[in-house]
């Protein structure tokens, strides 16, 4: 039995947590023992906990990488569990703790952003390589851009496996459900309808996908496509201002935050991803491809890797928004090919992407990196 402690500055659940909660719950329990590090008052403590793993609040991590005082605090948390290997997401402190513990240390990379000049070039990238790979035996990459990401920023690919996210299967509502929430939205019977669950922020695209909207009306296209989430107040208004501006009113519709995910996931044709500025391996694709939902997305980041163009969606170069109408089209005048596209997405979800697929990559990173630092003593 092998103790792995995690470590995550999250306070909220974002992508890495709940990445982080799916492995958990998924590990497996005869061949290692887990334990997590978050911030005092994270919202992740109490999911952790109904996982019955153990949890360690500390102070001085709270969405952050790197603060020295903390370092010490982790120290005291790493000898007291004395874990064989560290697990960190987004926390250098956390890394340079178990180093100095004597631990095996793996590293995620949850993210894909265009990386810093200061870190790709010269001096700063020599550092760069030398700091992350002394502080991990092995370093995981959600997708094949977040590994291109780290190589631009030094680090060797002999040191890079990559361990795509996996979700749990979701399960589609009674009929009598789905009908609700149609009505709900004002979505008509038999009306086309897509949907983004993501941030309302400048980078994910909703500006796009209003523009490419607004040219499928004036060729007299019947739709209704779906924000489903929250944001800024400040940028929320200047969404819907447009929407607005534009005479779409009654065809894109603002959600705010849902719950209700898998109700929503049921009642739509395609998911939109028209994301230009982060995206790694997008969950909300990953569980709409569970439903047998096929996605719409940019070619940015790990899109491209998760949709295959014309298998189980759609993929149009970040930012055309003429190309992002084009599939949209493409999809509505088709409906044939919209029900392939989804039974392939239920297929590959099923060969790829499920959360049993993932905690084993993980746990198959553990196996290499506790014999790399086996090697290392």
């Amino acid at each position: 039995m092998k103790k792995v402690l995690n470590i995550i500055s999250d306070t909220n659940v974002g992508g890495a947590g709940r990445a982080l909660l799916t492995y958990l719950k998924y590990m497996d329990r005869s061949k290692f023992e887990a334990a997590v590090i978050v911030p005092a008052g994270s919202l992740l403590t109490e999911r952790i906990q109904a996982l019955d793993i153990r949890v360690f609040e500390i102070d001085g991590i709270s969405d952050q990488s790197y603060d020295r005082a903390a370092i010490r605090l982790l120290q005291n948390v790493i000898r007291q569990y004395q874990p064989d290997l560290v697990h960190t997401h987004g926390s250098l402190s956390g890394r340079i703790a178990a180093r100095r513990c004597g631990c095996a240390v793996v590293y995620t990379r949850h993210s894909v952003f265009p990386v810093p000049k200061k870190i790709s070039r010269g001096p700063g990238k020599l550092l760069n390589k030398l700091i992350n790979e002394h502080y991990a035996d092995r370093i995981i990459s959600v997708s094949p851009a977040a590994s291109d990401n780290l190589t631009d920023a030094g680090i060797s690919p002999s040191k890079i496996d990559v361990v795509f996210n996996g979700v749990e299967k979701l399960t589609a509502p009674p009929e009598e459900t789905r009908d609700k929430l149609r009505r709900e939205f004002g979505i008509r019977p038999g009306q086309f309808t897509a949907g983004i669950l993501a941030r309302v922020i400048s980078y994910k695209g909703h500006m796009d996908i209003i523009d490419a909207a607004h040219l499928l009306k004036k060729q007299g296209y019947d739709f209704k496509i779906l924000f489903a989430g929250t944001g800024e107040n400040s940028y929320l208004k200047t969404v819907q201002k447009q929407i607005d501006a534009l005479g779409l009113s009654d065809n894109i519709l603002m959600t705010g935050f849902r719950k209700d995910v898998p109700d929503i996931l049921s009642i739509l044709d395609v998911q939109l991803n028209a994301s230009y500025g982060t995206e790694a391996t997008s969950l909300s694709l990953l569980e709409g491809f569970s439903l047998g939902l096929p996605a719409i997305a940019s070619d940015y980041g790990g899109n491209p890797y998760v949709v295959q163009d014309g298998v189980n969606g759609l993929i149009f170069p970040t930012r055309d928004v003429h190309a992002l109408a084009e599939a949209l089209r493409k999809l509505m005048d088709d409906p044939s090919f919209l029900s392939t596209l989804g039974a392939r997405a239920r297929s590959i979800y099923e060969t790829q992407f499920t959360a049993k697929i993932y905690a084993e990559n993980v746990e198959n990173v553990y196996q290499k990196a506790l014999a790399v630092h086996k090697g290392r003593r």
